[in-house]
């Protein structure tokens, strides 16, 4: 798309409905010679994600911005100061997709000299969050726009329409099948249902997992030597549990994240509440600062401090997630995180603990541990206080040899099997109750 000066001015165009301002903090760092020269653009990216799209630019300087919506139709558009219209940024032009759920079209244009305004034509109004992130990991500055759909996905009611759906397959299932096969699934069927005892009901009641595949989007998480990134293969593997999960009459998954995109930590946390989860599984391939570190780990919440250094290190870099990936610190509600931790009881963090073994004693069937024990450290995202919530450390992904099998897909597979295996086991020794039987 074409672009020219002036682009949507709210003085000739439909009518103006928000302005912001982005000047913070950085940019009254400014030095003459930064203001002088003005930033250099380093790299464009759209991350398009089911309850929002992120439209993110990084460069080598601070910058200054603001942005202002209109309607008629839908558009957000934001006027970057300091740095000029170059070849880099029709770059952005061709990274949005068709399907995107929230951008239509991107046009440029040097507005006025040192300042290049964006105009994003929207498919729906939107609830944009404009921010500015420091340089953090392997990023310069970036210039964050986040496109939030004023309708927010409920993933409460998304479990509920997918339980739906594969009860609906399998009755198809079942009226289209040969007359011997049919009889056989409806057999199949009426014995799951036939009356049983009260510990048994409670035991067969359809279970809600929330399975979280870390990092996602700008946050690639660690990344191995042969260039494999953690947050692809944390996906996978949450892809394949769900797999399994499927065929589980009496459970059920929800993803924290289904696609590449950032999710803040909290909001994992708080998907998993609002499905009323009955157990949290964040997946993870981490690094550590020697090559040979190798196995897999377990970790729960901890309220007293971590049980070991490393334990305390992969919490504080697992933490940083929520810097790298990028949140706007002046809307944050810095206040969720305290509550959830202040909540975190005694209980949950036991419950995580045998959880956690569970899970371990299935681990070491397919890989060596790092350690023989789950270990604790404060994680932020294990701080749902009502739901036993564990962390695993799948392999080391800095370790060449680990690196290879976790890009191997049996070995996924193997991985996805244990963690459901240590799930089932963990229920059947404590069996889950207080709620309807579903199904």
């Amino acid at each position: 798309m074409s672009a020219t000066g002036g682009l949507d001015d709210p003085g000739t165009s439909s009518r103006r409905r928000l302005i912001a301002s982005g000047v913070g903090t950085l940019v009254l760092a400014l030095s003459p010679l930064q203001i002088a020269r003005g930033a250099t653009l380093l790299g464009v990216r759209v991350w398009p994600a089911p309850h929002y799209t992120r439209v993110t630019l990084e460069h080598d300087a601070p910058l200054q911005f603001s942005h202002f919506t209109l309607d008629n139709p839908a558009r957000l558009v934001v006027d970057v100061d300091g740095i000029d219209l170059t070849p880099s940024f029709q770059e952005l032009l061709g990274k949005v997709d068709a399907d995107d759920p929230y951008i239509s079209a991107v046009r440029l244009g040097q507005n006025r000299p040192r300042v290049v305004r964006l105009v994003i034509e929207l498919k729906q109004d939107v609830r944009p969050q404009v921010f500015a992130s420091a340089p953090v990991g392997p990023y310069q500055h970036r210039l964050v726009m986040d496109l939030h759909s004023l309708v927010p996905v409920d993933p409460l009611l998304s479990l509920l329409q997918e339980h739906e759906q594969r009860s609906t397959a399998e009755r198809t299932e079942i009226a289209t099948a040969p007359t011997q096969q049919r009889t056989e699934t409806v057999e199949r069927n009426l014995a799951r249902e036939r009356p049983v005892s009260r510990s048994r009901r409670e035991a067969a009641r359809v279970v809600t997992l929330a399975i979280d595949a870390g990092h996602g989007g700008e946050d690639p998480g660690a990344v191995g030597k042969r260039g494999t990134y953690e947050k692809n293969i944390t996906l996978a593997i949450a892809r394949r549990i769900e797999q399994i999960v499927a065929k589980d009459r009496n459970m059920r998954v929800m993803l924290t994240r289904d696609g590449d995109y950032f999710v803040p930590l909290h909001q994992r946390v708080a998907k998993a509440r609002r499905v009323q989860a009955d157990l949290f599984v964040s997946i993870h391939a981490d690094a550590w600062v020697r090559p040979d570190a190798s196995g897999s780990s377990v970790f729960a919440l901890s309220e007293r401090g971590a049980t070991s250094t490393a334990a305390a290190w992969m919490a504080r870099r697992e933490n940083d997630a929520d810097l790298i990936g990028g949140i706007d610190l002046g809307n944050h509600d810095a206040g969720l995180a305290r509550v959830l931790l202040d909540l975190s009881t005694t209980a949950q963090i036991n419950d995580s603990l045998k959880f956690g073994n569970a899970v371990l004693r299935e681990l070491e069937q397919i890989n060596r541990l790092h350690k023989p024990r789950v270990e604790q450290a404060g994680f932020a995202v294990l701080r749902a206080p009502d739901i036993p919530s564990i962390l695993v450390e799948t392999a080391f992904i800095s370790n060449p040899e680990e690196e290879a099998r976790l890009k191997d897909q049996r070995y996924q597979q193997k991985m996805a099997t244990a963690i459901v295996n240590g799930i089932r086991a963990y229920f059947r020794k404590y069996p889950p109750n207080g709620r309807t039987l579903v199904g």
